[in-house]
């Protein structure tokens, strides 16, 4: 067992050095990944101190730890398996609204993750001519202008009409994206989708739930492949974070 456990923190180990030469030293979450090797290392530890030193510990701490890490382990996978319930929704046809949620913009430029977004969203579009988009994202640190206009403007240029467009530029999270979409459009009432990354699809319908959407549905953009593990970990801790405040 504490081989699996520091073969685990070897594993954490090269992975955030990846994302660090991926995606840069300062991706959102990225510490989970060190973090979690010195957890896997340190109970590496525990076991072979605690093979050599059977009496060290009491029974109870033992049994009481064992607990415990076996409950966050149950927790942590049931939430896996629901993040990936979702990864694959398309959407019903000729939906009243798709609520495309923002993501960073680089200057005026869409990250990655929103074009994955924009991608999903022109072809959803495309298909069903009168879908109206609610684009929901106001501006933060490194944008120069909402992500919601810059939604609008890779839209517009590749051929849908702005008419089909509502701009919602207030938000600076999920919550607020559903929220503030539907004070504009009343959109919670209609049939509506949300179209996110396919990891953050699941936690978005859930918080479009509890916000009052009376049938919301999952539309799953593609992921980065190498930054998927990274961002299915960092949901499952959004998750607890959501459901701890209330939100889901």
């Amino acid at each position: 067992m504490a081989n699996l456990c520091f073969a685990a923190a070897i594993l954490c180990v090269l992975y955030y050095l990846g994302i660090i030469v991926y995606s840069g030293i300062y991706t959102d979450f990225s510490w989970i990944w060190p973090a979690g090797a010195v957890f896997l290392g340190g109970n590496g530890l525990l076991f072979i101190v605690n093979k050599k030193n059977p009496d060290l510990f009491p029974v109870w701490i033992k049994y009481t730890y064992g607990i415990l890490i076996f409950l966050c382990i149950c927790l942590f996978f049931v939430l896996f398996l629901k993040v990936l319930s979702a990864m694959k929704g398309k959407g019903g046809e000729n939906l009243d609204y798709v609520v495309v949620l923002g993501a960073h913009v680089k200057g005026e430029l869409p990250s990655k993750a929103l074009l994955k977004r924009l991608e999903a969203a022109l072809d959803y579009g495309e298909k069903n001519p009168e879908t109206k988009f609610v684009l929901s994202g106001g501006q933060g640190f490194g944008e120069n202008i909402t992500e919601a206009l810059c939604m609008k403007r890779y839209l517009v240029k590749n051929g849908i009409s702005s008419d089909r467009l509502i701009l919602e530029e207030k938000s600076t999270d999920t919550r607020e994206n559903l929220k503030f979409s539907d004070e504009m459009t009343g959109c919670k009432e209609k049939k509506t989708g949300i179209l996110s990354n396919d990891f953050h699809v699941y936690r978005a319908v859930r918080l479009a739930k509890k916000l009052g959407y009376v049938s919301p549905e999952g539309i799953a953009a593609q992921s980065d492949p190498f930054m998927e593990p990274h961002y299915i970990v960092r949901e499952i801790f959004a998750l607890v974070k959501e459901q701890l405040k209330g939100n889901i």
